[in-house]
């Protein structure tokens, strides 16, 4: 046990050529705002009072991830879920923001989005809770 309360912080990170524009990309997806604003790393937060973030770290070597993964190609750490209430207006929405859907999409009620920086995501509406 860690020794955490509720009001602790927590986030993801990743890893980009670009901290602020991939901050700004998830701003704008989200609805975020930014919270912190670093020349190596920026943070995104929801507004109110809340402990999630998710941050961008400038990482000047990265390379974008495979997707669907492929042997000896850079693989993909990560995905971030996004519970949407419409499926094709979120994706038009993030496609809008920058996104681009990618071609691999293993399922009918979930689309795989790439973020600016090839980070897939999955936009998805939940049909059962977890």
């Amino acid at each position: 046990m860690l020794g955490r309360n509720p009001s602790h912080f927590w986030g993801v990170v990743l890893e980009t050529p670009d901290p602020l524009a991939l901050a700004e990309f998830y701003s704008s997806l989200m609805d975020w705002k930014i919270v912190k604003d670093e020349p190596d790393f920026v943070a995104v937060a929801p507004l109110g009072d809340n402990v999630e973030y998710l941050a961008f770290q400038r990482s000047p070597d990265y390379e974008q991830p495979t997707w669907p993964n492929k042997a000896h190609k850079q693989q993909m750490q990560l995905h971030l879920d996004i519970e949407v209430p419409d499926l094709d207006r979120a994706v038009q929405a993030a496609t809008r923001a920058g996104a681009t859907e990618a071609d691999h999409q293993p399922q009918d009620t979930v689309r795989v989005m790439l973020d600016p920086d090839g980070h897939p995501f999955c936009l998805y509406v939940d049909t059962a809770p977890l």
